[in-house]
C-alpha cells in the first residue's frame, strides 16, 4: 500500500512538474489593435497582418517576453479602444498629437513621417496653396483629416484609405491626403499598367512633418517606459532602419528626446 501511495505521490509530482513547466513556457498575450488597410506599415497578405510596424512591434514583444497578437478594426476605433482598456496596445501609422495626448499614452517616436498630396497625372493642382477651393478625400480620424478640416478645405472622409483613393481615381475629388509611405506604395500599385495619361502622382510638397509612435492607455507608464528602451536600442542598432529597408521604404528617424 505505501508502495502504491509512492508511487501515485511521484505521479502527482511529476504531473504538477509537467503543467508548471508548460505555464511557464507560454507567454502571456499583448493584444494590439490595429487597422491593416495602411501599407508598407500594416496590411493584409491573405489573412496575415504584416508591415514595418508589426516587425517592429513582435521585436519589441519578444523583449518584453509576450506574444504579439493583432486584432484588426477600423482606424477610427483603435485609440478609443486603447483608452477604454480593450487592448494592449494601438498601432496604425499613428501621429502623437496634443490634442491625442488628452486620452492616450504614447511611446517615444519611432519615425518621422509627412502628409502627402496625390493628385492624377495633369492636374492643375501642383502644390499646398493650389487646393484652396478644392475638394479632398481623406481617411477618417487621422491627421490628414484634422489639418484639412482645420485649414478649411472641402474635405470628403472614408473609413478606409482604398476608398479616398479610389474617390480621386472616380474623379469625386480633386487630390487624396495621406501619410506619404503609404501614398507611395498605394500609388506605385495603382500605375502599374496604367498610360501615363491614366496615372496618378505625388506631389513634391508635403502637407506636414508629423512623428509615429505606439498607443496605450494612461495607466501603463511603467510599460512604456520598458518600451521606449528597447525602442532607443532598436533605433541605436539600426534594426528599425533596418525593417524600413526591408519594405523598400526610405526612414527619417525621430528628432533626439
Amino acid at each position: 500500500m505505501k508502495k502504491l501511495l509512492s508511487f501515485v505521490l511521484v505521479l502527482a509530482m511529476l504531473s504538477l512538474g509537467v503543467l508548471t513547466f508548460a505555464s511557464c513556457s507560454v507567454k502571456e498575450k499583448f493584444v494590439i489593435a490595429t487597422s491593416p488597410d495602411f501599407p508598407p506599415f500594416e496590411y493584409l497578405e491573405g489573412k496575415k497582418v504584416v508591415g514595418i510596424e508589426v516587425e517592429i512591434m513582435q521585436n519589441i514583444c519578444e523583449k518584453l517576453g509576450k506574444k504579439a497578437v493583432f486584432k484588426q478594426i477600423d482606424f477610427d476605433s483603435v485609440l478609443v479602444g486603447v483608452a477604454a482598456g480593450k487592448f494592449d496596445c494601438g498601432m496604425s501609422g499613428i501621429t502623437v498629437t496634443d490634442a491625442r495626448k488628452e486620452n492616450t499614452l504614447f511611446t517615444d517616436p519611432y519615425c518621422l513621417a509627412a502628409q502627402a498630396i496625390v493628385v492624377k497625372e495633369g492636374s492643375s493642382i501642383t502644390c499646398k496653396a493650389d487646393l484652396a477651393g478644392k475638394k479632398v478625400s481623406v481617411q477618417t480620424s487621422t491627421t490628414a483629416e484634422d489639418f484639412c478640416l482645420e485649414n478649411d478645405y472641402d474635405v470628403l472622409a472614408f473609413q478606409a484609405n482604398n476608398d479616398a483613393e479610389l474617390a480621386l481615381v472616380n474623379g469625386n475629388v480633386d487630390a487624396w491626403v495621406i501619410d506619404d509611405l503609404t501614398a507611395a506604395k498605394m500609388v506605385k500599385e495603382y500605375n502599374e499598367g496604367k498610360e501615363d495619361n491614366a496615372k496618378l502622382k505625388i506631389l513634391s510638397e508635403a502637407m506636414t512633418t508629423e512623428p509615429y509612435a505606439f498607443a496605450f492607455a494612461f495607466g501603463n507608464e511603467e510599460l512604456v517606459k520598458q518600451i521606449n528602451e528597447i525602442q532607443k536600442e532598436m533605433l541605436e542598432d539600426g534594426t528599425i532602419a533596418a525593417i524600413f529597408a526591408k519594405y523598400d521604404a526610405p526612414y527619417t528617424a525621430p528628432e533626439a528626446n
